[in-house]
């Protein structure tokens, strides 16, 4: 008897078994070479681009003070080196040093004893087989123990520096900003990506900003390449992994 697989299933290895050949067909066309690094473009092309909506004050005109040409937040008389506009560049310090140590433990335990009989009953009792005693019709005990676990002791130091580019001037001034970079050393490609809302006033006078400066921070440190293959399970073993129901 042959049994037919739900669609849904049937679908997930066909999205599945797409991604497999896409990943596949690169890998083959990369065997015995060295990992292909991407070429730079413009990040607002990128297909999951959106454009930052948050909610913000009316834009109030910028004014100088009782004629005076020195504009308020300004690091130089004559010019504002700082990034302010789309296609300006400003340098990020990521210096994340986080911990997080966790221990959970919950016990139970519950015993249940119910005893149900019918002695006498409108003398309706007399009417049950002879085999049935009506003193002890129900007997029911239960015994059920828990006791769980948890540990999540967690370490995680990223130190680094990068140069982002504006791609967006928010309504009331602020700067989104994205910046990617790749480093190649022999068979294996590290890949950091970020991107954020930056506030024009707490960048330095050195046009730098630092990371727990920025809103909205998303920080992508990932590679590819020989090292990251034999770390990841083969691609069968996470298919049985997502399907399988056991």
């Amino acid at each position: 008897m042959i049994r037919r697989l739900p669609l849904t299933a049937l679908a997930l290895m066909g999205l599945s078994l797409g991604a497999c050949t896409t990943n596949v067909g690169d890998k083959l066309g990369e065997l015995g070479e060295k990992p292909a690094m991407t070429k730079i473009t413009d990040p607002t092309k990128d297909p999951g681009y959106l454009k930052v909506s948050m909610p913000v004050p009316d834009p109030v005109a910028a004014t100088h003070e009782n004629g005076s040409i020195w504009q308020a937040g300004a690091r130089a008389f004559f010019k504002d080196q700082r990034a302010s506009r789309v296609g300006d560049v400003l340098t990020v310090n990521i210096t994340i040093n986080d911990s997080a140590i966790m221990a959970n433990e919950t016990k139970g335990q519950r015993n249940d004893n119910d005893q149900v009989g019918m002695t006498n009953l409108m003398g309706l009792e007399t009417i049950l087989p002879k085999a049935i005693t009506p003193g002890s019709l129900i007997n029911t005990s239960g015994v059920r123990n828990t006791d769980g676990k948890a540990t999540i002791n967690r370490q995680e130091q990223i130190t680094v520096q990068l140069a982002a580019i504006v791609t967006q001037v928010l309504p009331n001034g602020n700067l989104v900003v994205n910046a990617k970079q790749e480093v190649r050393v022999d068979y294996d490609l590290r890949d950091v990506s970020f991107s954020g809302i930056v506030r024009k006033s707490d960048i330095d006078a050195t046009n730098t900003i630092q990371w727990d400066q920025i809103a909205d921070a998303r920080l992508s440190y990932s590679g590819r390449g020989q090292s990251e293959d034999l770390q990841q399970p083969r691609v069968g073993s996470q298919l049985i992994d997502i399907l399988s129901p056991f």
